[in-house]
Order: C-alpha cells, then sequence, then structure tokens
C-alpha cells in the first residue's frame, strides 16, 4: 500500500501520492472509467484526492463514486468560486460554496479546502479568510488551506491562518523549496505538478502547449536523468523535499496512476541526485516563477 505523511498538525494522514482529480472531470471519460479509477485509487492506497468545482464533473463523479467509501478517502475540493447568485471571492462564497461541495460530494465533512488562486488583495481584505475559519469551526472542514503561487502564496503563508498549502513544485519549479517550505513548519504542503506536465514527451519546442514554459527550463538544466525513467526521477524528486505532505498527479488513466504510485513506492532519491537538480536550478534559474 501507498506510504502516507502528516499533514502539518492537523490530524490527517495523506498519501504520500494523491490523485488529481482534474481529468476525472472530462466528459470524454466514460463513467464506467470514472468509477474504476476511483475504486482503483483506493485500493491501491492512493487515498488523497483532490479536485475542484471548476473540473468539470469531478465533484460529481467522487460524490457518486466514492460515497460507500469516504472514510477510505481524503478529499480536497476549492472554494471561492463557482456558487450561482453569490460574487466570487466574497465570504458569503466561501460559506455557500462549502455546503454545495458536500451536496455534490456526498458527504458531512470536506478533509481539505483551499482557496484557489485567491489574489492577496482578496486575502488582505479578510472576510474570505474569516468564513473559511468559521465553517472548520462548525466542522464541516477539517484542514483549511490555500493553493496558488509566487506574491499570492507569499502572503497567505505571512498570515499564519492556514492549516497548510499547496503550490507547484518539481525538477523545474524549485522555488517553493527556499522560499516557502521552511517558513511553514508544522503545516502540510501538497506538491502540484510534480511531473512537469510531462516536457519529455515532445521532441522539439511545443509551442503554445501548457507545458512550453517547463520544457524551455528543461532544455536550460540539461541535466541527465540517471537512467530512470523522467516521470520517476520527477516523482521521487518531489517526495524527496522535506516538508512535502503529499505530491499529487493528475490522470485520467488507471495504469498511469499505478506507475506514478509505484515509482513513488521507490522511495527518495539518492542525496546526491536532488544536491545536483537543486544546484542546476540555482545555476540556471532566471527568475523563474511558480506556474499557475
Amino acid at each position: 500500500m501507498t506510504p502516507t505523511r502528516s499533514y502539518g498538525s492537523s490530524g490527517l494522514q495523506l498519501s504520500e501520492l494523491g490523485l488529481g482529480a482534474g481529468q476525472l472531470g472530462d466528459a470524454r471519460l466514460s463513467e464506467v472509467d470514472a468509477a474504476d479509477l476511483l475504486a482503483a485509487s483506493l485500493d491501491a492506497g492512493v487515498t488523497l484526492i483532490d479536485t475542484a468545482p471548476s473540473y468539470g464533473l469531478s465533484e460529481q463523479r467522487i460524490g457518486r463514486h466514492l460515497a460507500s467509501r469516504r472514510n477510505e478517502a481524503v478529499i480536497s475540493t476549492k472554494l471561492g468560486y463557482g456558487v450561482e447568485g453569490i460574487p466570487d471571492w466574497t465570504g458569503p462564497c466561501i460559506t455557500a460554496g462549502v455546503d454545495q461541495a458536500l451536496r455534490i460530494l456526498r458527504t458531512d465533512h470536506l478533509d481539505i479546502a483551499h482557496l484557489h488562486s485567491c489574489p492577496w488583495s482578496v486575502l488582505a481584505q479578510g472576510d474570505v479568510v474569516d468564513a473559511l475559519e468559521r465553517v472548520k469551526q462548525a466542522g464541516k472542514v477539517r484542514a483549511i488551506a490555500y493553493s496558488g503561487e509566487n506574491e499570492d502564496l507569499d502572503y497567505a503563508v505571512g498570515m499564519d491562518r492556514f492549516d497548510g498549502f499547496m503550490a507547484s513544485l518539481n525538477l523545474f519549479d524549485q522555488r517553493v523549496i527556499d522560499r516557502i517550505l521552511p517558513r511553514i513548519t508544522g503545516k502540510g504542503f501538497i506538491a502540484k505538478r510534480p511531473s512537469a506536465n510531462h516536457p519529455w514527451r515532445f521532441g522539439s519546442q511545443p509551442v503554445g502547449d501548457y507545458c512550453e514554459t517547463y520544457w524551455q527550463r528543461w532544455q536550460a538544466m540539461d541535466l541527465d536523468n540517471d537512467g530512470m525513467e523522467w516521470g520517476e526521477l520527477a516523482i521521487r524528486f518531489a517526495l524527496s523535499i522535506p516538508g512535502v505532505s503529499s505530491a499529487i498527479v493528475g490522470t485520467g488513466r488507471t495504469a498511469h496512476l499505478l506507475q506514478n504510485r509505484d515509482w513513488a513506492m521507490a522511495g527518495p532519491l539518492a542525496p546526491e541526485t536532488v544536491a545536483s537538480w537543486r544546484k542546476r536550478f540555482a545555476e540556471r534559474d532566471q527568475d523563474w516563477s511558480g506556474q499557475i
């Protein structure tokens, strides 16, 4: 089974590899395949399921197919937008958004509720965080968290009001390792995009593709993969960084999820391998920001 790690001091235990459920929400994925993916994830011990209201059918499918296994899953979703008739990024949107998520996910509580790329200027007004704290006090949420990058993430960390955070961390996106993780001791941290959108899929620069920026950084860093699959190197790198509670991989394919689980279970990379990638990032860094 997949090992677990503590999510800070929240009391939650997260599978060290989690399922990013964005592709689960794609209507092109059949209902049967969606059900199989979720069942296989829990069967393999990949119990952290990360979703959002912006992920298409994702929340509905999780609610539909995991209701009978709710106690096996750690469900993380996002808040701040997407409640009909209520302005985004307001306290009432947070309060109503939690109730909406509970209804759709068919559960009586959310394990982790993230503010989803909330601008720092909204955080500074205070009402969205106040509302988030109230739903936690009401028992509807076990841990409140912030998901975002760069100056917004920096501001959220400085507030010292969240139980955990989520941000991009991978071979080509390492800024949070030095700038954020040392500041959040005792809090949870979920690494998103640990595989950097798989830039090694492309033989030449994928102009206009979502992972073009990571492809450029991969070329600029110019390090080899030490005989491993690139995917294995990437997953194990993210999980080798102290302070990482879990790394989530987005996929709609059961085989892909299980391959990533097997790579994760190979354990941390050798310290010298991690050090070489850390050193090269520092050498080639061109003020590379976290990818949103």
